[in-house]
């Protein structure tokens, strides 16, 4: 599952930056105090004054710039009484706040770690820039467990406020990847701008573990032959994909307008298309033709599409084919229409 307790650590910050707050005011307070009284009371010189409040404070012992009178000698004892209990408070606080912040790194490390450790079949996704944001926003909208590889930790920060999972290092190392546990993973997203580091992840991952399906992104058209001898299963251009987007609205207008209401994304339940297994679909682990299961009739939605047990798609299968084992069928309907085929083939 995906880590969602970040162990109060919000609550427990605020606590001690508040009491940190109070002791510097003390602090200052304290100072400011002395520094009057011998100003005003002694009339001494700001220097002067100055060094006699550090050397009362700290209990130094160094000698009086002048000498005091039996009032002023009272006034300073009380001083240095109050100024140990406010003092040594400051102290204490601030001491307890640097350590416990030290603590909270580390024990926000060993928990994500534990996490990470515990994880089987999840999705590495190296890079939180522009593109890694848009996947990892895709796969949290479909409950998929994964982990962020980033070296920025300004930009991880609010990833584990949010309860995800990162590991803060350069993907291009074997331990960073092993780290996020490579060997047990699914999938590798490579999202990084630069096509020499993505190849070089690409490299490192398929020989980490050669049954990882690896998808990676690309600037340029002639580093798509390299990340594909590399290993890589996929290579997005997303700047082709921006471009062949903008000319589309230009031929084929309406047909671009129909199919962007399409949707894919459960983030506001307007999903209107789906995939599901053979496994769920045939739920007694028999081989059936399409028209037998009578999907349409059950649910509303439409099989458009169909991947065979080799990888190859069919579009607006045949009604007599046979969904053989390891396949996949692809859907459209109305939102409510979906909603009704994952409840009737639900895990």
């Amino acid at each position: 599952m995906i880590y969602r307790d970040p162990l109060k650590k919000i609550s427990l910050k605020k606590y001690l930056g508040s009491r940190v707050t109070v002791a510097l005011i003390l602090l200052g307070g304290v100072f400011l105090v002395g520094i009057l009284g011998y100003k005003l009371f002694s009339g001494y010189t700001w220097t002067d004054a100055i060094y006699m409040t550090v050397i009362t404070i700290t209990t130094i012992g160094f000698g009086e710039v002048q000498q005091l009178s039996p009032q002023e000698k009272l006034l300073t004892s009380v001083y240095i009484i109050c100024s140990i209990f406010f003092v040594g408070y400051a102290i204490s606080v601030i001491t307890e706040y640097m350590l416990s912040k030290n603590n909270i790194g580390n024990l926000r490390a060993k928990k994500v770690k534990s996490k990470i450790d515990a994880l089987k079949d999840h999705i590495i996704v190296c890079g939180y820039g522009r593109n890694g944001n848009q996947a990892v926003s895709k796969l949290l909208a479909y409950n998929k467990n994964f982990v962020v590889i980033d070296h920025d930790e300004k930009v991880l920060e609010p990833l584990y406020d949010s309860g995800m999972l990162y590991i803060n290092g350069n993907a291009t190392e074997d331990e960073v990847l092993k780290e996020a546990g490579i060997e047990r993973a699914s999938t590798l997203m490579c999202t990084l701008p630069g096509d020499a580091d993505n190849v070089f992840i690409v490299l490192s991952a398929k020989q980490l573990n050669e049954k990882l399906k690896i998808i990676s992104r690309a600037t340029k058209e002639s580093t798509t032959y390299k990340l594909k001898l590399a290993g890589a299963d996929n290579v997005i251009m997303p700047d082709k994909i921006g471009g062949d987007h903008m000319a589309s609205l230009v031929v084929t207008p309406d047909l671009v307008e129909f199919l962007g209401h399409l949707s894919v994304s459960r983030q506001e339940g307007s999903i209107n298309i789906e995939e599901m297994d053979f496994d769920h679909i045939c739920t007694d682990g028999q081989e059936h033709a399409i028209k037998e299961l009578d999907l349409r009739k059950k649910t509303g939605c439409t099989v458009i599409g169909y991947r065979a047990p080799d990888g190859n798609y069919s579009v607006n299968p045949d009604p007599d084919m046979i969904i053989r084992k390891n396949s996949k069928l692809i859907f459209i309907g109305k939102p409510e229409q979906i909603e009704k085929l994952k409840q009737t083939y639900k895990d």
